[in-house]
């Protein structure tokens, strides 16, 4: 009898500290409260001496979390419309409720969109807010921002003489220095700074860039062509050290090499289709009618690599195409608008282009062909 009311005195005191000593309940916090975004102003045009100024203000209320709200983590989105920011450029602020950009920082941002020089684009702001350790992200509402780039000066010098030509031995014209350059030498100029072509390389030794036919005192290069991948892609100077290398990855072939000196950087890719040497107008529009050899009246002025030139006399309700080579049908060119557009082709083998009709108002018009952009022009003079 004296063991069992030992037992239960034991059990009793066991309650009783286990009473006195109960955890209490974990602390449920609050969720946060959804930030509002706000910016003092929502159309961006600034000019070039602005960049150092202050372009925008963002100011978003607190998020209210269950924490010291310097420990509130606030990332500020912006992104071109219709991307869901899904290639956003971000921004993280800790604690704040505001943030700022200067002209340049914005104008970085959307040059790296890809967006052009004085171009008004339509791009969204958002804040996402959080804990520190990222849990709870609350989404703000949507700001649309109309915003245009300004122009910045190119990160390479352009050709000081408006044109530039191509030498080297992985090139078919090999070192020769001709002056004046040949026009299929010359890289064609596709905007303000931007240079392409289209060449056969064969794979190794190296080429060079020149500003001025017959002199070698500049050249456009490669500061490391032992870089892996520098055939194909890469960043290119004024006067660096080391030549473009040969070597491109598909071997011996026709490549498309595009210089944008805004950037810096230059591309090498494999093109389909080698470019012709000559070019020629055929159809009833022409004095000569449909036929495959064509006079020498009939053919074009090459001005640059991949582009020709020709003024006509067109009537309307007539049509045209035009051919690579004098005597043969194929490669075989051609359009549906009258006033220029796509240019359609036909290298062999395949279903040939429509014939491009006359303008509707007789008169002398120049044709302009750009197998770079792969378009044509037609132009009343």
């Amino acid at each position: 009898m004296k063991f069992i009311k030992t037992i239960i005195t034991a059990i009793a005191a066991i309650t009783f500290f286990a009473a006195c000593n109960k955890v209490d309940d974990l602390t449920v916090y609050a969720n946060g409260n959804a930030p509002a975004l706000t910016a003092s102003a929502t159309t961006l045009a600034p000019l070039p001496a602005d960049s150092s100024n202050i372009l925008v203000t963002f100011n978003w209320t607190n998020a209210k979390y269950a924490t010291d709200s310097s420990n509130i983590k606030y990332i500020l989105q912006i992104d071109s419309v219709g991307r869901n920011f899904q290639k956003a450029a971000s921004k993280e602020i800790m604690g704040a409720l505001t943030t700022q950009f200067t002209a340049k920082e914005m104008n970085d941002i959307l040059l790296n969109f890809g967006f052009a020089f004085n171009v008004a684009y339509d791009v969204e702001a958002r804040i996402i807010s959080s804990y520190g350790n990222n849990n709870e992200r609350l989404y703000s509402n949507v700001i649309a921002l109309n915003v245009t780039p300004y122009k910045i000066p190119p990160r390479v010098e352009l050709p000081f003489t408006g044109h530039l030509y191509i030498i080297g031995g992985a090139t078919d014209f090999g070192w020769n220095q001709a002056n004046p350059m040949p026009a299929v030498r010359e890289l064609t100029q596709l905007d303000e700074t931007t240079f392409a072509g289209i060449y056969h390389l064969s794979g190794s030794s190296a080429y060079l860039l020149l500003p001025e036919a017959g002199s070698w005192n500049n050249k456009y290069s490669v500061q490391d062509n032992s870089i892996p991948g520098a055939a194909n892609a890469g960043s290119f100077g004024y006067n660096l050290p080391q030549d473009f290398p040969g070597g491109v990855a598909q071997g011996d072939n026709w490549y498309k090499m595009i210089f944008d000196f805004q950037q810096g950087r230059y591309t090498v890719t494999k093109e389909d289709n080698p470019l012709g040497g000559d070019l020629y107008i055929t159809g009833d529009a022409t004095p000569s009618s449909w036929t495959n050899a064509p006079p020498t009246t009939q053919k074009f002025t090459q001005l640059t690599n991949g582009v020709f030139e020709i003024v006509m006399a067109f009537v309307p309700g007539k049509l045209y195409k035009f051919l690579n080579t004098n005597g043969q049908w194929q490669p075989q060119f051609g359009g549906d608008n009258a006033a220029g557009g796509d240019l359609g082709a036909n290298y062999g083998g395949g279903g040939d282009p429509a014939a491009i009709p006359t303008p509707a108002v007789a008169g002398n018009y120049k044709v302009t062909v750009n197998f770079i952009t792969k378009k044509y022009t037609v132009v009343a003079q």
